[in-house]
């Protein structure tokens, strides 16, 4: 049986089990289309419970009940495989983290440099808006149907019997990393990455393989991490920002009809941006409300800033001279998402 045969399968069985998890949907005869949404987090999973499956009902709600979301509960396929699945028609939506294909999407990296900002809201809308505007234009997306781009909260460095106050505590740091712009990251602090998936995260420092982890105030508590580890540096704008799209199959979309198309896109783009913005931010601060009393968190120094701008500017040169490569006018994109963000953040 083929993939795309095996997930319509799946999609049919369980439409009933969906609803128990969260992703309402009409009778099978209410709905005249059913779109196949994949997944590869638990249903737990903030970006699950707080902005896919709400997201779904959002669609629903916008057609009317003529389109129906059915997410399935179990991956396809490993999360690398999500961008395709969308592109062959395995799934009729997926979403994922673009950075789990090196290379292919280089425009995305205006939005993962860091000192962005330290909300993911703004950053997300400001994204989407560039995108919109003058990234969709490199092509990288042009064998689906774009729903939304949006980021996860900035970047924190954690650590366990580490002196992060100072420079000198960072470098030689064992810090697992996701790659991408992580590693590159982590590598110009002067910190020896460790790569591994979010999965193996507590393996790694509980069997002390890792000293600390580059991640966002929410991975660390959705992961189960606060224990294993002591100490957090926060920088102003965050270290780096990870990039995430939610995209359809192209053939799927167009044959929707013209009013449930513009129902969906008035509930994606900036919407679905925003939704998924604000997820992070609850979820950042839930994580670092978890942590009092039980992780310091520390706020660079000024001399601290000043040396780790230093260390990454080469970084962001070099992830800003691949994205020029795909034709975009990159120094443009980056003035208008700082404006966007500037925007979005002051409440304009």
């Amino acid at each position: 049986m083929h993939f795309r045969d095996l997930s319509r399968l799946i999609a049919g069985v369980l439409t009933a089990g969906t609803l128990a998890s969260g992703a309402l949907s009409l009778p099978a005869a209410a709905a005249e289309t059913t779109l196949t949404m994949a997944n590869w987090l638990p249903m737990a999973h903030p970006l699950m419970k707080n902005a896919m499956v709400p997201y779904a009902k959002s669609i629903e709600e916008a057609t009317e009940g003529r389109v129906t979301v059915n997410i399935l509960p179990a991956p396809l396929g490993p999360p690398a495989a999500h961008f395709d699945f969308a592109v062959n028609g395995v799934a009729d939506i997926t979403y994922g983290v673009q950075g789990y294909n090196p290379g292919r999407f280089k425009t995305k990296n205006i939005a993962e440099i860091p000192f962005l900002g330290d909300r993911a809201e703004p950053i997300s809308v400001a994204y989407w808006r560039v995108f919109d505007t003058m990234l969709r234009d490199a092509g990288e997306y042009d064998q689906v149907k774009v729903l939304g781009v949006f980021t996860h909260g900035p970047g924190v460095i954690f650590a366990k019997d580490r002196n992060l106050a100072t420079m000198a505590g960072i470098e030689g740091a064992k810090m697992r990393v996701g790659g991408g712009i992580v590693s590159e990251i982590a590598k110009a602090l002067g910190t020896v990455p460790v790569e591994g998936p979010s999965s193996k995260t507590y393996e790694l420092l509980s069997a002390g393989v890792a000293d600390g982890i580059l991640f966002p105030f929410e991975s660390v508590a959705f992961f189960k991490l606060i224990p294993l580890l002591d100490t957090a540096l926060t920088v102003p704008g965050g270290l780096y920002n990870t990039s995430f799209f939610v995209v359809m199959n192209k053939a799927k979309w167009e044959s929707l009809s013209d009013a449930d198309k513009a129902a969906i896109e008035k509930v994606s783009g900036e919407a679905l941006a925003r939704l998924a913005g604000k997820m992070w931010d609850d979820a950042d601060d839930a994580g670092r409300k978890a942590m009092d009393g039980k992780i310091k968190i520390l706020e660079a120094s000024d001399a601290q800033v000043e040396a780790i701008t230093d260390k990454l500017d080469p970084v962001v040169d070099a992830k800003l001279a691949e994205a020029a490569e795909t034709g975009i006018d990159v120094e443009a994109a980056v003035d208008m998402l700082m404006q966007e963000i500037d925007k979005e953040s002051s409440g304009e």
